[in-house]
């Protein structure tokens, strides 16, 4: 995005790339999760729905290798399609590594084993993150602990898998493997499971996921890895103090993801950093002019593709001389468990946490015709607004197309809208976009659908 803004605006680029264009996102994170879920939701919609909305089939089965060739085909063509936009926007795309060797001063070492000295008036640092691994004895020597890279190419479906860590990537691959048939047991330290989602979301979620046969155990920190003849034993001390431990064939580390800067050098380029993490401003600026950082190896910042892009286009558009600024609060959170769930500004816990003063909408996806139809009905809608002027502060949903529906409540706070606002405008039907406006009517103690209570 950073280098196809500046190519826009008139810049000459150079794209330094180690590994694969398209980054994590479309190689080894976002896009092949969300092919595997596809499938993963298509079993559960004909073993669930199937019977019951008249589509009857008799023995449904997993090929998983096709699944996984389904995957890299989607992101093989995604990263053929960044390479023909790079391409058309004239940007030169060099393979090879970078490092700082001074302040806005780059060694480049070359596919070729060449080695190049690179400077520019403008550099961005995009270089993303990678998968965290805790320190937990005998967890790097066991082979079948995997990162979620490696639960994104496996051969062969596991029959069992112990996912250690109740957040986003953990939960989204749990849901995946599940659907497949693979008996899943989730081991997290917090006494909660997704801490950015709204609690009532995660509630609903929480739920749905048991149903689908996943266990969960929570503070319940590990305490090492064993060798075991099933593939691996996960010991942890639960809530009482007592040791535990569970087995299986795979064990997920999806603990969070740390800056990918190791090899950058950035104090040969004296850039601020927090253990690696780059500091910058508004304008994703760092600490030396002239060199910006962008996406998952900044500090303090959502790390999502989005958010990524986003910044890409702040730091090249200052770098060409228009003076932007990046600004997070429309950023949406999409978490695609079973139902899908999203949340866009602040959330019920935060706002009593900020003491703000504030009412709440909220419409169950049962109370509307499209989700019922989808899947019967599971999930809800719930809105956050002032309480004087009913500006929206947050929006948050969980259920069908939740992930598409968030844009109107980033849109709703990027545009300071209230609850009349949206109440104001026409939602169309049968859909589920209508559980938006019926929240806002919730809100506002004018519910049409649902008891104002």
């Amino acid at each position: 995005m950073a280098a196809i803004r500046a190519a826009q605006l008139g810049a000459k680029v150079t794209l330094i790339e180690r590994e694969h264009l398209g980054g994590t996102c479309l190689n080894i994170g976002c896009i092949p999760t969300k092919c595997l879920l596809h499938s993963a939701e298509l079993v559960e919609d004909i073993k669930n729905q199937g019977k019951e909305i008249g589509v009857e089939v008799s023995g449904v089965s997993i090929n998983f290798p096709q699944i996984i060739k389904h995957k890299n085909d989607i992101s093989k063509k995604l990263t053929g399609g960044v390479a023909g936009l790079l391409k058309m926007n004239k940007v030169k795309v060099v393979d090879g590594e970078a490092k700082f060797v001074g302040p806005g001063k780059l060694s480049v070492k070359k596919a070729d084993g060449a080695t190049e000295t690179m400077t520019a008036d403008g550099i961005i640092v995009a270089t993303g993150s990678v998968n965290a691994t805790p320190p937990i004895p005998g967890l790097k020597e066991n082979p079948n602990c995997i990162d979620s890279t490696g639960a994104l190419s496996l051969e062969k479906l596991p029959k069992s898998m112990v996912v250690i860590g109740g957040g986003v990537i953990g939960l989204e691959l749990a849901c995946a493997y599940a659907a497949f048939g693979t008996k899943i047991t989730v081991v997290e330290a917090l006494d909660h499971m997704l801490p950015m989602l709204d609690g009532d979301l995660t509630k609903i979620g929480v739920q749905h996921m048991k149903k689908m046969g996943m266990e969960f155990n929570l503070e319940c920190p590990v305490q090492s890895v064993e060798p075991s003849p099933v593939g691996a034993k996960v010991v942890c001390k639960n809530k009482a103090g007592e040791t535990v431990s569970f087995e299986a064939e795979k064990v997920l580390v999806a603990i969070g993801r740390r800056a990918n800067t190791a090899s950058l050098d950035l104090e040969a380029g004296k850039i601020e950093n927090d253990r690696g993490r780059i500091v910058v401003n508004d304008r994703m600026q760092t600490s030396v002019p002239g060199v910006y950082a962008i996406g998952d190896c900044v500090l303090g910042h959502a790390q999502l593709a989005h958010t990524a892009s986003a910044m890409g286009e702040v730091a090249a558009e200052n770098i060409m001389g228009i003076d932007a600024l990046y600004d997070e609060k429309t950023n949406p959170t999409c978490v695609y468990i079973e139902p899908e769930a999203a949340s866009v500004g602040l959330t019920e816990e935060q706002c009593k946490a900020k003491g703000l003063d504030y009412k709440v909408g909220k419409f169950p996806m049962s109370a509307n015709g499209k989700a019922l139809i989808i899947n019967g009905g599971e999930g809800l809608v719930k809105i956050i607004a002032g309480k004087e002027y009913g500006e929206i502060l947050g929006m948050h949903i969980i259920g069908p197309r939740a992930t598409d529906l968030i844009a109107e409540g980033a849109l709703a706070i990027g545009e300071e809208m209230t609850l009349d606002e949206i109440i104001a405008t026409i939602h169309s039907h049968p859909t589920v976009t209508e559980t938006l406006r019926e929240a806002a009517l919730h809100a506002e103690k004018r519910a049409i659908h649902t008891p104002n209570k």
